[in-house]
C-alpha cells in the first residue's frame, strides 16, 4: 500500500533541496520613498511695514521649524506714525518672537527660543546710528534666540539697512556688533555661531 506523503513533508523536502542548490530566501523589497515629513516648514508673506495711518500691518518673524529658521507670517499693530519708527517696530517684532506659537504653528512643529524677558531700545549716543540694544548681551541668549532676533530684525525693511545685517549691542559697556542673517545660519543656527564684528 502507497503510503500518502504528507503536505508538510514535502514543503521541508523542497527547502533543503533550495538550500542544498545555493538558493536563499530574499526580502520582499518595500521601498515606497522617503518617509512623509509631518512638517513642509515654508511659509511666505510680506515683511514690509508700509508708512500709512495706524493700524494692523503684515510681518514675518523667523521660528525654529526642524532645527531650522523659518519664516512664519504675523500680524503687528502700530499707531499712526510709527511704521518707521525702528524702535517700536523693533519691539513689536520682539513680541512676537517671544509670544508661544499659535496651535496651529505649534500642530505644525514650529517653537521660539526667544523669551518674554527679553527688551530692545534705540542706540546710545556713541552708537551707530542704525544700532538697537538688547536689555542681554546677544551672546547670553542661546544660538536659537540669537539667530532668530537677528534674521528677524535684518529682515525688516524698518529695523535694518539691509536684508543680511543687524546691529546689535547689550547693556553696559556691550559694544555693538554687526551680525549677518546668512544662508547657513538659517540652516543650521544651532550649531554655526552668528557672524559678527564689532563696529563704532
Amino acid at each position: 500500500m502507497t503510503r500518502r506523503v504528507r503536505p508538510l513533508a514535502l514543503i521541508g523536502l523542497a527547502s533543503l533541496l533550495l538550500a542544498g542548490c545555493g538558493i536563499r530566501p530574499t526580502e520582499v523589497p518595500t521601498d515606497f520613498g522617503a518617509a512623509p515629513t509631518r512638517v513642509g516648514c515654508s511659509l511666505s508673506g510680506s515683511d514690509k511695514v508700509e508708512a500709512q495711518a495706524g493700524g494692523e500691518f503684515p510681518v514675518q518673524v523667523y521660528l525654529v521649524c526642524t532645527s531650522q529658521l523659518v519664516t512664519v507670517d504675523r500680524t503687528i499693530t502700530l499707531e499712526r506714525g510709527q511704521s518707521s519708527d525702528r524702535v517700536v517696530v523693533a519691539r513689536e517684532l520682539l513680541a512676537q518672537l517671544a509670544s508661544a506659537p499659535s496651535a496651529a504653528e505649534k500642530s505644525a512643529g514650529y517653537t521660539t527660543d526667544v523669551r518674554s524677558g527679553l527688551k530692545v531700545s534705540g542706540p546710545r549716543a556713541d552708537d551707530p546710528a542704525d544700532a538697537l540694544r538688547l536689555n542681554a548681551p546677544p551672546d547670553d541668549l542661546s544660538p536659537y534666540a540669537l539667530a532668530q532676533v537677528i534674521c528677524t530684525f535684518a529682515s525688516s525693511e524698518v529695523t535694518a539697512e539691509d536684508d543680511e545685517h543687524v546691529i546689535l549691542g547689550g547693556p553696559g559697556t556691550d559694544p555693538p556688533r554687526e551680525y549677518t542673517c546668512s544662508e547657513a545660519l538659517k540652516a543650521r543656527p544651532g550649531l554655526i555661531p552668528a557672524p559678527t564684528k564689532t563696529v563704532n
